[in-house]
């Protein structure tokens, strides 16, 4: 029985995630918005997730390219580290920093949205599910 629910909401747990991780760099961008020669970064969502369906996404498949990388004490890296990369650039800066505000901002706005229709989607299958068991 457990195995079936954890199938079911596989491909929202990933999304979840992924959406949850893809905050944390666009809350990281507009953080340093103002720190020179910094670089925007997000995450290419469609390529992570179609990976992460694939279950070619795990521990395992974690890998680093240089022998000085360090993992940050007491956290596992991301595996959606592999599908983060920069942002273009839209306009050029003095300092180096490639931070667009608006575009920051609106991405985070959508970001927000689709997680929280995320969250109300997984609620909603559980008390589905909830409501199936009891007999209601």
């Amino acid at each position: 029985m457990r195995a079936l629910l954890d199938q079911s909401m596989s491909f929202h747990q990933k999304a979840l995630n992924m959406q949850a991780y893809r905050q944390e760099l666009l809350a990281s961008n507009i953080a340093n918005a103002d720190t020179p020669h910094y670089k925007a970064r997000d995450i290419d969502f469609r390529s992570a997730l179609g990976s992460a369906l694939e279950n070619r996404m795990g521990p395992m498949a974690l890998s680093t390219t240089s022998s000085r990388h360090l993992a940050v004490p007491g956290e596992p890296p991301s595996p959606f580290e592999s599908f983060t990369g920069y942002r273009q650039e839209f306009q050029s800066s003095v300092d180096g920093n490639t931070v667009n505000m608006d575009a920051e901002r609106a991405a985070f706005a959508e970001n927000s949205v689709h997680y929280e229709a995320s969250v109300r989607f997984i609620s909603s299958m559980i008390q589905g599910m909830r409501r199936a068991i009891t007999g209601q």
